[in-house]
């Protein structure tokens, strides 16, 4: 009972809610004028969808005032003149951009009808819900017209400086050895550039690392490469694969195989920046459990990322937000670090697929491990090829979610670490001020 009091007092829940009371309004109406009233013929039936989904939007325009954002104004010329416009706008809006952008992008991808249509419906009701949450609802009395973030999703809108999500964290001994894992399939092209870039910036700061590729079974002269590589840096080595090929099933062999007290995602076409890795380390210094690098904040940077792969980008990770009620905006990206306690406290690990990219990072905070989030560059690969196929990954992306989300409300805390020792506010001056002070 107080799981459900507590779940209730989240706003987007209670949207959520009240949503569906006003969708099964709509029903019962088009029951009663059909069935009842015998509105049978088909100009009939069409007259009864229109009324029914108006008085549905006026139903749910009340339920919204009530249960949802409370009080304001119900000035009659507020209400009539500007609320319930721009709420009728709001969720045409959400219609539109669900039946001309939503469905068609997703069939596209393959991704099946009842998945698209129940990511469809959780897009419109997002939409639906910020610019009721930024637009319609909000006291121009109280907030003298300024607007402000919808509750849950403050750091995807604040434009100040403060970007560094709140967390807790702990007292951690020092990251005596760095790792940095680097999955490699066909990267000949990349991977000699990518790990000297590192090694050589890592060597010049002083950090004990070790720089460990995983070589997934490579077509092309990538192991030999590495094995060059390894040869000419002690702190360099690598292993072949012995999971199935794919990135996810190389990451986890990574993941097997790394000896530091921390480590390191990081791509192997050169896409991440060095000079991160480096902010990463500092930051796991300080004492957080998990560093997750954000290029899509004051400070961030993205160089030469593909529009059709940066929209998906963008709606994927609003969906995540929104669903788990995060300030950070960047799950998907797979450049982060983690300490070891943190891999090893978020087994068993499912994914075989870049999906893994999602499920780390939503594990290690579903239970419980302190992230700070920094500002990072990323700039699209000049060799090679890239192995993320957006219609593949679709549903193995939406699976994992759904997955830890139900972790998140239906194991009562069963995979929970134990509650840090101290508690901690920092803002993402603090953040860069004391990386660069580190070095």
């Amino acid at each position: 009972m107080r799981f459900l009091e507590k779940l209730w007092q989240k706003r987007a829940i209670r949207f959520l809610f009240g949503g569906g009371v006003a969708a099964a309004f709509n029903l019962l109406l088009m029951f009663l004028f059909i069935e009842v009233a015998g509105w049978d013929t088909t100009v009939l039936r069409n007259a009864a969808n229109v009324i029914s989904i108006e008085l549905s939007l006026l139903f749910s325009f009340v339920i919204y005032r009530i249960w949802v954002w409370r009080g304001g104004t119900w000035r009659w010329r507020e209400v009539l003149l500007r609320q319930l416009p721009l709420y009728h706008l709001s969720a045409g809006g959400s219609v539109v951009l669900r039946v001309f952008a939503i469905f068609p992008l997703l069939d596209w991808l393959g991704v099946s009808y009842s998945v698209n249509t129940l990511i469809g419906v959780l897009v419109s009701a997002v939409l639906n819900y910020i610019v009721s949450d930024r637009l319609v609802f909000r006291d121009r009395d109280r907030d003298e017209g300024k607007l402000y973030p919808p509750e849950g999703l403050e750091a995807a809108f604040r434009e100040e400086k403060k970007i560094r999500q709140e967390s807790e964290t702990e007292v951690h001994s020092p990251v005596s050895l760095f790792s940095i894992v680097i999955p490699a399939y066909n990267e000949e092209g990349s991977i000699a550039d990518t790990v000297t870039a590192i090694a050589n910036l890592l060597d010049e700061n002083g950090v004990p690392y070790e720089i460990l590729v995983v070589n997934d079974n490579s077509r092309d002269g990538t192991e030999a490469v590495l094995a060059d590589l390894s040869q000419a840096n002690p702190r360099v080595r690598y292993v072949n694969n012995h999971y199935p090929n794919g990135f996810g099933f190389a990451l986890r062999c990574g993941l097997d195989e790394f000896k530091g007290d921390a480590v390191a995602i990081v791509m192997a076409d050169a896409s991440d920046a060095p000079e991160d890795i480096l902010t990463y380390y500092h930051l796991l210094q300080e004492g957080y459990d998990c560093v997750f690098g954000s290029r899509f904040v004051r400070g961030g940077q993205v160089i030469d990322y593909p529009s059709h792969k940066l929209i998906v980008n963008r709606m994927a990770n609003l969906f995540i937000q929104v669903l788990f009620g995060l300030g950070y905006n960047d799950t998907t990206n797979a450049f982060k670090a983690y300490r070891r306690d943190v891999i090893e406290g978020i087994h068993p690990i499912l994914s075989h697929h870049f999906n893994l990219t999602v499920e780390l990072p939503l594990k290690s905070i579903v239970r419980g491990y302190s992230y700070v989030t920094t500002p990072i560059r990323w700039q699209n690969r000049k060799a090679g090829v890239s192995k993320l196929k957006i219609k593949e990954m679709g549903s193995r992306y939406l699976f994992i979610v759904l997955y830890v989300l139900l972790e998140r409300w239906l194991s009562r805390g069963d995979y929970r670490r134990p509650s840090p020792l101290r508690s901690q506010r920092v803002t993402s001056t603090e953040a860069v001020s004391s990386s660069k002070q580190s070095r």
